[in-house]
């Protein structure tokens, strides 16, 4: 029995030295979360999500973004997913075609005047696609650093790109895909994201904004003079003057969201639709000013690791992040919701970082309002 207890008390002792001083590649820094609130008032929950109507995306999988366009007067939907392709869709027939393969991993995507598909590849930086299938790197740096992370994007009229970049320290190739890159930032907390731009005329890339605990999805403001972005690791939105008086100045319009907000998306008359990709990680919260204790949870097993608790949830907010309307489905049965398009008729596609369709509902179904 004495041998059993000495065995026991030998890899107690082991077990803590692993999970106390085994090298992991973060240096987790201390913050003070706020206090989630939960699914109250604006956030009341509801089942509008429920039982989504899917569009066939064939073998593939993540359906992370959707342009909407139209082509001879015929809807058709581009969408980027996790084996790199660009799929073509036509919802009305089913045809389904890939028009390109990235060789990496497409996320936001949007198309420029010119009918060009522009991509924020995780992989591989900003891109241009071509309906025909040809594929370009139009940035993959700036300022002599390399762009790791190309996550969301939107276009403003005079064609420059906003787009971000979620992290400078865990690229999302080298640390396992972007899901797991996105948990190293979100759990450090280095707050090594930012806001990037693009120039077609001048090929020039700068850095719009940094600081941001992941920066995950970007939207221009109606009139271009501002640009708002999701703040994944601290739950909030962000607006960013580029132009007019208030040009250099930004300010957060929305902040201690129940999930992690994930793509943003304009809508109609001003409002944008913004994902919420599950529910917050109470223990994560528990510990934001524990740096130690994160990182021993990041030693664990990863089915012991906590993480984000399905739950289906797109938000309507206006230009300064008033919540207008919350669409639900608390069994989170479609997975992992990273937005949501309207296609200006009747129709919102949601998307998804780990759904193998594109889900859609009928607005007036739903008796929702655009």
């Amino acid at each position: 029995m004495s041998l059993f207890f000495k065995a026991l008390g030998i890899l107690v002792i082991a077990l803590s030295a692993y999970l106390s001083l085994w090298p992991v590649p973060l240096e987790p820094v201390a913050w003070d979360a706020p206090k989630n609130k939960g699914y109250v008032g604006a956030f009341s929950p509801n089942t509008q999500l429920a039982a989504l109507s899917q569009l066939d995306i064939g073998e593939d999988v993540g359906p992370e973004d959707v342009v909407v366009a139209n082509e001879n007067n015929e809807l058709v939907l581009y969408v980027p997913v996790h084996s790199g392709n660009i799929l073509r869709i036509v919802p009305a027939t089913q045809e389904r075609s890939i028009i390109a393969n990235t060789k990496g991993r497409p996320l936001g995507i949007e198309q420029a005047a010119d009918g060009t598909l522009i991509v924020a590849d995780a992989y591989r930086g900003l891109l241009a696609v071509s309906l025909s299938g040809d594929v370009a790197v139009l940035t993959d740096n700036v300022e002599n650093t390399p762009i790791l992370y190309a996550d969301d994007l939107d276009i403003a009229k005079d064609g420059t790109i906003y787009f971000s970049d979620a992290s400078t320290r865990f690229g999302a190739q080298r640390f396992g895909g972007t899901y797991d890159a996105s948990v190293l930032e979100i759990l450090e907390h280095g707050k090594t994201g930012r806001l990037l731009k693009y120039s077609p005329q001048t090929g020039i890339t700068s850095i719009v904004a940094d600081a941001l605990s992941f920066a995950n999805g970007v939207a221009m403001c109606p009139d271009d003079a501002c640009v708002l972005v999701n703040e994944t690791g601290t739950y909030s939105i962000h607006k960013y003057w580029v132009a007019g008086e208030k040009a250099g100045t930004s300010e957060i319009i929305a902040q201690n969201l129940p999930g992690f907000p994930d793509n943003i998306n304009p809508g109609r008359n001003g409002t944008f639709w913004v994902g919420l990709f599950g529910q917050r990680i109470e223990v994560a919260d528990a510990l934001s000013d524990k740096p130690f204790w994160r990182k021993v949870i990041y030693r664990l097993p990863d089915f012991l690791k906590p993480a984000p608790i399905p739950y289906t949830m797109v938000i309507q907010i206006d230009e300064d992040g008033r919540v207008l309307q919350t669409l639900q489905d608390p069994t989170g049965a479609y997975p992992a919701a990273t937005g949501a398009i309207d296609d200006g008729e009747d129709t919102l596609f949601i998307t998804s970082l780990e759904a193998e369709n594109l889900g859609y509902l009928s607005l007036s179904a739903k008796n929702i309002t655009p």
